[in-house]
């Protein structure tokens, strides 16, 4: 069992930035894919950000230039920089792990992007 917990959520100006992070469990976190979802209201839940255990990584189109994931395997932590926050990036965001056939998820963290 892996349990994600995030941190860094809040309210924001348009323009602003946020750092989420997300602790994970677990001896063999440097093999796991990691990623960043989130689900606004009425709306989808998305893949915003993935990073996989050699590092790679993709967005999706709309962060693509002012998000940007990164991971450190020695603390089991996966982050989330945000700037240039807009108000459509207003929405709960979610880590997210797999590994092989399983997949987990952390309980969210609201992100709103208001003046």
């Amino acid at each position: 069992q892996v349990h994600l917990v995030e941190s860094g959520g809040g309210l924001v100006q348009p323009g602003g930035s946020l750092r989420l992070s997300c602790a994970a469990s677990g001896s063999i976190f440097r093999r796991y894919t990691m990623a960043w979802y989130r689900q606004a209201p009425g709306k989808q839940r998305e893949l915003v950000a993935r990073i996989t255990s050699l590092g790679s990584t993709n967005y999706v189109d709309s962060v693509k230039g002012r998000f940007t994931i990164s991971r450190d395997n020695a603390k089991n932590t996966v982050d989330l920089q945000m700037n240039s926050l807009k108000s459509e990036d207003t929405a709960v965001y979610y880590c997210y792990a797999n590994f092989l056939t399983r997949d987990y998820w952390g309980q969210g963290t609201q992100v709103t992007v208001s003046s």
